[in-house]
């Protein structure tokens, strides 16, 4: 009896049955894959607390800021988010498989001395706080930053006074002013001079509900405050009230508060080469009397 020819199988198949069977397990040699105790990696590991911690410290602050406006110390929890992150990668090569209590305990104890670290890293030493108040004794009363930001103002914007339509439509006159304004008005020199006062007053009273008691009253001399209210006058009050550029004068950091009043150079996504000289003569002010 003859046996029916057995169907043949060609080479190639085989072939490219090896090839999936190998790149198979390459993909799981190479795809990502949970430790074989992660459970009692994520209870006790110090490295990975300290991890967590460290990026909760960098991002929970900065929301918090978004969404209340809230201001907190930036220094503090920039160096605390640092040291976290620091000790996560030391705990790496620390040995470890204590017991629960100890592990914690250690935990803990390493977290306490990080955030005194952090303490004793973000506040200002005593000789720098001794010659900020040996230079700026008394905070700078209304009519001193007025007298300063006024004309400086009035510069920066310019006079018109005859109302007209502003580059979106909206009636304006004098030195930017729009309350009240109707096309066909007409105000003097002075008439817009004693207007100009008050709104520059108004927009510093506004800004300064945003420092803290420690920077109006040793951190803001004349100068400084006209600075910053010449910005707010220019972008908000909130919108300088919100800022880093206050955010730092209210951690102490007087240089870079200057600084970052000059990030306000730009309308519609470009820098406009009117306002970046403009945040710069800020600045300049805004730094007078620092060394």
């Amino acid at each position: 009896m003859k046996m029916p020819a057995r169907p043949e199988i060609s080479s190639g198949r085989f072939s490219q049955a090896g090839s999936t069977m190998d790149l198979r397990g390459w993909l799981t040699r190479v795809m990502p894959r949970p430790v074989a105790e992660w459970r009692r990696v994520v209870l006790l590991s110090l490295s990975f607390w300290m991890q967590i911690l460290g990026l909760a410290v960098l991002v929970l602050p900065e929301l918090y800021y978004h969404l209340t406006g809230d201001d907190y110390d930036p220094y503090f929890f920039w160096w605390l988010g640092v040291l976290l992150l620091l000790a996560g990668i030391i705990g790496r090569v620390w040995q470890q498989g204590v017991s629960l209590l100890m592990e914690w305990l250690r935990i803990i104890a390493i977290g306490a001395v990080i955030v005194a670290l952090a303490l004793i890293l973000a506040t200002p030493s005593k000789a720098e706080s001794f010659d900020v108040g040996r230079a700026q004794a008394h905070a700078a009363t209304e009519a001193e930053t007025l007298a300063i930001a006024v004309p400086f103002i009035a510069r920066e914007e310019g006079e018109r006074n005859r109302a007209y339509l502003d580059a979106v439509g909206i009636p304006t006159i004098c030195f930017g002013s729009t309350r009240g304004v109707r096309l066909g008005m007409v105000k003097s020199h002075q008439d817009c001079i004693d207007l100009l006062w008050i709104e520059v007053a108004e927009h510093r009273t506004g800004l300064h509900r945003y420092f803290s008691a420690v920077t109006i009253s040793i951190r803001l001399p004349p100068k400084r405050d006209a600075a910053y209210t010449s910005t707010a006058f220019n972008v908000g009050v909130a919108g300088i009230g919100k800022s880093t550029a206050t955010r730092r004068l209210n951690a102490g950091d007087i240089a870079g508060g200057c600084q970052a009043l000059t990030w306000f150079d730009k309308a519609g996504h470009r820098v406009l080469r009117g306002l970046f000289e403009r945040r710069q003569r800020e600045k300049k002010l805004c730094m007078e009397g620092v060394s």
